[in-house]
């Protein structure tokens, strides 16, 4: 939980559009037609606050949700309506079973071994258990193998006590819709399903949504589309942007042609210029790929990056500015408007994924666009 802080003295603001994720969820269920469209809110909601966009989303109509891990779900399910599900994608760890039944969410079965513990709290029970089965379809990441999957066909008892209350698989190259495995991957999940108890079945994530209605079976799972990351390839985004990051200048210095900027004097300005010292660094999630790449905005003009990115700062020239157009307090734009989390990404030769899940904590929050009217929310 964040400690609220006097957004005046922050060195950067994050500004988080609830508006705009509601928004994309919307879209993204349109696309899934007769699907229904859950969220994926792992990792904290992708770093956004889970604590805000679940609600925001349940408000919305959602009703299905996915984590990683079981504190995570343990959080979340208090904030949500009654009739909503919160699934674990990790599963139980050996031993934690109880736990899932307590706290009222689904584990995702990944393997024989967690069949079978669930299985046997099903049987010390008395009672059904539901639960999600995962199998893998050419992932080798998580779910059942094909072995594993044809040795519970041939087993009677297999499923005694359990509910299955979703069968899913994962698109490994999905944001590539030409990729020979999509299809390979629908395939084999097809012929899982049939190894397996009937049940509703989900194989698109964010990316699959966009590779056509033979992908959506019943369930999508978006997540990072959901927090506006492209889902396609080299393909314009129909997405909202639902972030924005305003950092805050610390100093603005004069330098004269031939001066080192940062550690290991990695960078050198050719020409007089002014350089602008900002509150964000790798200690920030601001990564330190990025050194010496990239852009800030201030309004309409590029700051480049210069020097290396340290724990707490970054250096900036700011030469196409006025003397004294850019004042210690002011705050420069590293995400949001001209800057595009695809493109801050791929500037630190990363992946959107990478730089929204690691933006550190140490940001002012400001959670806008709420349902009902609600005020922004600093924390």
């Amino acid at each position: 939980m964040n400690t609220p802080h006097d957004e005046a003295s922050a060195g950067a603001i994050l500004t988080i559009d609830l508006g705009a994720i509601v928004a994309n969820w919307r879209l993204l269920q349109g696309r899934a037609g007769r699907a229904a469209c859950a969220a994926v809110l792992k990792a904290d909601a992708y770093g956004l606050g889970a604590a805000q966009v679940g609600p925001a989303l349940a408000a919305a109509g959602c009703r299905q949700f996915f984590v990683a891990h079981l504190d995570e779900a343990i959080a979340l399910r208090p904030l949500l309506p009654h009739d909503a599900s919160v699934s674990v994608l990790h599963g139980p760890m050996p031993g934690s079973e109880p736990a899932f039944v307590a706290h009222g969410v689904r584990p995702v079965l990944n393997s024989r071994a967690q069949l079978d513990g669930w299985r046997a709290l099903a049987h010390r029970l008395d009672r059904e258990l539901e639960a999600v089965v995962q199998v893998d379809t050419g992932m080798a990441r998580l779910g059942l193998a094909p072995e594993e999957l044809r040795g519970l066909a041939a087993d009677p008892q297999a499923w005694a006590g359990v509910r299955i209350g979703l069968v899913m698989s994962h698109l490994a190259c999905a944001d590539e819709p030409a990729h020979p495995a999509n299809a390979a991957q629908r395939r084999r999940f097809q012929l899982a399903r049939r190894l397996l108890p009937a049940a509703p079945a989900s194989l698109a994530n964010s990316s699959g949504i966009f590779l056509g209605e033979d992908f959506h079976f019943d369930l999508v799972r978006p997540g990072a589309a959901l927090y506006g990351i492209a889902p396609v390839t080299g393909a314009p985004s129909p997405l909202q942007p639902v972030l924005r990051l305003d950092a805050r200048v610390i100093q603005v210095r004069h330098v004269e042609a031939g001066t080192a900027v940062g550690y290991g004097a990695s960078w050198h300005s050719e020409r007089p210029t002014r350089i602008a010292t900002v509150a964000v660094g790798y200690a920030d999630g601001w990564l330190r790929s990025g050194s010496n790449r990239g852009t800030a905005w201030f309004g309409d003009v590029p700051l480049p990056l210069v020097g290396r990115v340290s724990m707490d700062t970054i250096t900036l020239d700011a030469g196409a500015l006025a003397e004294g157009e850019l004042q210690p307090g002011m705050a420069v734009t590293l995400i949001g408007g001209r800057a595009g989390l695809d493109a801050v990404a791929a500037d630190a030769d990363s992946i959107a994924y990478e730089l929204l899940t690691g933006l550190g904590r140490r940001y002012t929050r400001r959670h806008v666009g709420a349902c009902h009217g609600a005020s922004p929310v600093a924390t």
